[in-house]
């Protein structure tokens, strides 16, 4: 499957920070979910990917587009989502569409305000008086109205209660359906990218940790609960990670049917993203 963005060897240096060689693609039709850490790279790496900042190496391609060489015309095809929206705190709903209406050449104004009535957002009042759930649903709603071939999303479902949350995971979904567009969305909220991404990358300290499915995360990884007696018959090379706690082990695996057959041990719990994140930040080798 054809490849809607590739980042190779993408490295930006800061004082106390450094993004290091951060590699990933993302093919069409396919939701990637950026995990990681507070300041672990992932809005360094988004703002990165859309030039917002300069790095200091790598590359970019975008529909098989340098990004540097062809930024105006990737940008037209693009859906993005930031902390920031860059919309004045005194424009309406209204006025935001006669804003992006000579913006972007395919803004729908249709689609602009569908979007609008369906997630009851108030056309007359400024955004200085949104709550911040509000806020954010506006950011996704003008994210979505150019017909954008790519979204890129940086905490998209921050301040939405779990109905908003879900509306919008039912977009991301809805938009990838015909196999054309694709989606990189970050969150702290991990349990959302189990329900819709097709993909996880998982960066850490500015270093990419993987880049694996959704299913064989959740298929093939574990977590083995046990005493300091039986972690020290556990041979290294067979576990990730470990955390001690004040009662057990918790040991982070990568291959459940291979570690019971190998250790005779029946109960392997269910590993959440959230879980295996944690783990791997936290836990020791």
């Amino acid at each position: 499957m054809q490849n809607i963005l590739e980042v190779k060897n993408l490295s930006k240096k800061y004082k106390g920070f450094e993004l290091k060689n951060v590699s990933f693609n993302l093919q069409k039709g396919m939701i990637m979910g950026l995990i990681g850490e507070n300041g672990a790279g992932k809005t360094t790496t988004i703002k990165a990917i859309l030039n917002i900042i300069n790095s200091d190496d790598g590359n970019i391609k975008i529909f098989n587009l340098e990004m540097k060489e062809n930024e105006k015309q990737i940008k037209e095809d693009i859906g993005v989502v930031l902390d920031d929206s860059f919309l004045s705190d005194y424009l309406n709903a209204i006025d935001i569409n006669k804003v992006m209406k000579n913006i972007y050449q395919r803004w729908d104004e249709n689609l602009y305000f569908k979007y609008i009535e369906e997630f009851k957002l108030p056309k007359d009042k400024i955004i200085k008086e949104y709550s911040s759930g509000m806020k954010m649903k506006l950011k996704i709603t003008v994210a979505l109205s150019h017909n954008p071939k790519l979204l890129i999303l940086d905490e998209p479902t921050s301040g939405l209660d779990p109905i908003a949350r879900n509306e919008i995971l039912d977009i991301l979904q809805e938009f990838i359906q015909d196999e054309e567009k694709a989606v990189l969305v970050s969150s702290h909220i991990t349990s959302d990218l189990e329900h819709i991404a097709d993909y996880i990358t998982f960066i850490s300290n500015g270093k990419i940790i993987f880049t694996k499915t959704r299913d064989e995360l959740i298929d093939n990884y574990g977590i083995v609960k046990c005493s300091k007696e039986e972690f020290k018959k556990i041979k290294p090379k067979d576990f990730i990670k470990y955390k001690k706690n004040k009662y057990e082990y918790e040991i982070l695996i990568e291959n459940k049917n291979e570690f019971k057959k190998k250790y005779k041990i029946d109960v392997i719990d269910k590993a959440t993203i959230e879980d295996i994140m944690i783990i791997y930040i936290k836990g020791e080798k």
